[in-house]
């Protein structure tokens, strides 16, 4: 018995599909090179600090500042008063000569170079508030007042301020495993945030001429000093926030006697600060996991807000192994908590708010923060600190270790609109998500945005599916990120660009990001590989300073998925998705050669020529096919199959055998630059359909087409590519077979 072959005609015709061609200018993308060549000439050669595993390597250092802080706010007059002490830790295998120091509140100091960097655009119609405040108000200086920097003996130490950066020159240099304590005593005013913008600040209610505080950046902090860069002292301008060093803080914070305050770290004085009744209603939340305590009633709020403490009061809180701190202080706070189980281990989940917030804040701020705890943590690593907290700071979404502020309130008569509740939810859920990123798993936010806001996003888009609730999330679903990698080339940047450098800030360091690590884990990797490098990721970094390359080596390293192509494009270039179908072309098979078959050559294999007998597949549209031919094949119908079957094959064969009537040869063409799998779904005459993956090296070899070859027992209907949405992909109107009209926005 001969072997059987297969000859595949190409022919003259098509099927009813018209070639396609790119709707957009093919170049595209501001970085273009070989889309699977490997990632060598874009990472960080690895060395002993980091491996090209993507772990910490075994000479890697990381830096410590220690702060005591004593800090006492003015109520009346809006400022902040304090000195601290730092002690810093050389760990490094340098000698430093001079340390340097953020001092971020110069950002908003009278000498700010921030407002000369800015573009300005004259607002034709303005409300009456915000015109004075552009134009009739002078403003105060609310940058710091440094009186004097000491050393431990109490002496002056030289200092010298860039901006937003202080150095301290040291007299003598610290060595490799030295430490060196200074002080610093400082003041500046208080922002009112809603007026005149800023991470922090204060809101007031004017009816009772009450303020709301969230206060942060609000001491001169250590910059990190690392292996990558040496010192991180690139100025504050306002977007890229913050690079810093793990350290233990004890800070004491002076109020009004009649405030309410939540902060960074444990606080060490309760039963001093709160009331015993208070204290008891504390202790019940500590064992209360289904729903929040009410520790501070509102009725209890609402009588402290009507009168103005002479008063003072003094918290007292330490923070172990913390990056930051943030405080959270007002005589208006309703306060709330619950408790979490996260492993062998309690955390309390906690909200402070003022009576406008309620009854949405009561009702949905803290069981919001037990959620994200519990979500986040399945996804990387047991949340490590006491307690998370989330302030409602209306206009505000900030972090800070264990405390964030957070926007979203009723109308004036309480109501609230499904639109504000999942706004409300889901920065809750962003803030205190940054606990893990970068809180813990320290990213360098200065230079890298998306290394926290990115994957914090994807974070968050992973809990907010979690509710249950179909709850309707702006990032991370591809189809969303379709209108920003579709718009104009002119005003895109890749990921890979420095916080200061982006013009659409949301889009390109949250929303890009966050669609990429879901189409990875949804479509590329799948959840368990992804899920398992994630995690791994998170568990070698927290705690530690990584850096993208060690997140980029780590998914791969982790997974055994190689993910150059898809770093290289998603991240490192503006290339878009877009995969169609450019040709389909129907067979039947028959015994009968055509005319431009009869004389074609088949190899076999690498020695010389097959002899047949050969089954032909020849196009529909072929004009030597006869009409009797274009049937459903039957392997009876044909000598030289029907010899083959019962000849060749076992009985337990015969029993498998597949009977394909239909054979189709779809090519699929790709406009867009960036790589992705070919999803297929082909749906049949008689409505079933059935599913295709094919990874994206199936572009390895030609970037422009790739082709598949579909044998069936049914009639193929329609053929459709990427039917769920999943990658992004910009222009749908090529992803169909037979193509489909698209209405306009007009029917």
């Amino acid at each position: 018995m001969k072997k059987l072959t297969l000859l595949l005609l190409v022919p003259a015709f098509v099927l009813a599909q018209e070639k396609t061609t790119p709707i957009l200018p093919k170049q595209q993308g501001k970085y273009d090179t070989n889309k699977f060549s490997q990632m060598y000439d874009l990472l960080a050669t690895p060395n002993m600090f980091r491996t090209a595993s993507g772990a910490p390597g075994p000479a890697y250092y990381q830096q410590q500042a220690d702060y005591k802080i004593d800090v006492e706010l003015d109520d009346k007059n809006s400022k902040l008063s304090g000195s601290e002490t730092v002690t810093y830790y050389n760990n490094s295998p340098d000698n430093l000569e001079y340390l340097w120091v953020q001092l971020d509140q110069n950002q908003a100091a009278k000498t700010s170079q921030t407002p000369l960097a800015e573009n300005e655009k004259l607002e034709p119609v303005l409300p009456a508030d915000k015109f004075a405040n552009e134009y009739l108000k002078a403003g105060l200086d609310r940058g710091f007042n440094i009186e004097y920097v000491k050393d431990a003996k109490g002496n002056p130490v030289s200092y010298t301020i860039n901006q937003t950066m202080m150095r301290i020159n040291l007299a003598t240099p610290m060595k490799p495993g030295d430490k060196y304590s200074f002080s610093v005593k400082w003041w500046y005013n208080i922002n009112n945030y809603k007026q005149d913008g800023g991470r922090s600040g204060y809101e007031l209610f004017e009816k009772e001429g009450n303020k709301l505080y969230v206060i942060a950046q609000f001491y001169p902090r250590m910059a990190v000093y690392n292996d990558v860069e040496g010192w991180q002292n690139m100025q504050f301008w306002g977007g890229g926030e913050f690079a810093l060093p793990f350290g233990n803080f004890d800070v004491n914070i002076t109020v009004p006697a009649d405030h309410v305050m939540e902060a960074t770290g444990e606080l060490m004085n309760r039963s001093q600060v709160f009331t015993p009744e208070q204290v008891k209603r504390y202790e019940l939340a500590q064992k209360s996991f289904d729903k929040p305590v009410v520790i501070v009633t509102q009725a209890e709020a609402e009588a402290a807000e009507k009168g103005f403490s002479n008063q003072k009061k003094t918290w007292k809180f330490s923070a172990r192994n913390v990056r930051d701190f943030g405080i959270a202080t007002s005589r208006k706070f309703i306060y709330d908590a619950m408790a979490v189980q996260l492993g062998g281990k309690v955390v309390m989940a906690a909200s402070v708010y003022p009576k406008e917030a309620n009854p949405l804040w009561g009702e949905t701020s803290t069981r919001t923060v037990a959620h994200t705890l519990k979500s986040y943590s399945s996804h990387t690593f047991d949340y490590p600190y006491p307690k998370a907290v989330s302030v409602s700071a209306e206009d505000q979404g900030m972090e800070y270790p264990m405390i964030c502020w957070n926007f979203g309130r009723p109308d004036e008569n309480g109501v609230t609109t499904p639109q504000v509740k999942n706004g409300m939810m889901g920065v809750v859920i962003h803030e205190v998500g940054h606990n893990f990123f970068p809180m813990i798993v320290n990213s360098d936010e200065r230079q890298w945005t998306w290394m926290d806001e990115g994957l914090n996003s994807f974070m968050e888009f992973m809990a907010e599916q979690e509710l249950g609730t179909n709850y309707p999330s702006r990032r991370g679903p591809p189809k969303n990120i379709v209108p920003y990698m579709s718009g104009d080339q002119k005003f895109l940047e890749p990921i890979m660009s420095n916080s200061e450098g982006i013009i659409q800030f949301g889009n390109n360091a949250y929303g890009k990001p966050a669609t990429g690590l879901n189409i990875l884990r949804e479509t590329i990797m799948g959840r368990e590989l992804f899920d398992h490098a994630f995690k791994v990721y998170a568990n070698r970094w927290k705690f530690k300073h990584p850096t993208p390359e060690d997140f980029f080596r780590t998914m791969e390293d982790a997974s055994a998925f190689d993910l150059d192509w898809f770093f290289r494009g998603w991240f490192y270039s503006t290339d878009f998705v877009d995969i169609g179908i450019a040709d389909v072309k129907q067979y039947y098979v028959t015994d009968t050669p055509t005319t431009e078959l009869k004389n074609t050559k088949v190899r076999k294999g690498r020695f010389g020529e097959d002899k047949g007998p050969f089954v032909y597949l020849v196009s529909e549209k072929n004009a030597e096919l006869n009409p009797a031919a274009k049937k459903a094949l039957k392997i009876e119908d044909f000598k030289t199959l029907s010899d083959y079957v019962n000849e060749k094959l076992t009985a337990e064969e015969k029993a498998t055998l597949k009977k394909p009537s239909y054979f189709y040869e779809v090519e699929f063409n790709k406009p867009g630059g960036m790589l992705m799998p070919i999803l297929v779904e082909i749906t049949y005459e008689d409505g079933s359909t059935e599913n295709f993956k094919y990874p994206a090296q199936i572009w390895r070899k030609n970037n422009d087409t790739a082709k598949k070859v579909y044998a069936t027992e049914k009639i193929i209907k329609k053929i459709q590519i990427d039917p769920k949405l999943e990658t992004a992909d910009i222009d749908v109107t090529n992803n169909v077979w037979p193509k489909e009209e698209v209405k306009s926005k007009f029917d």
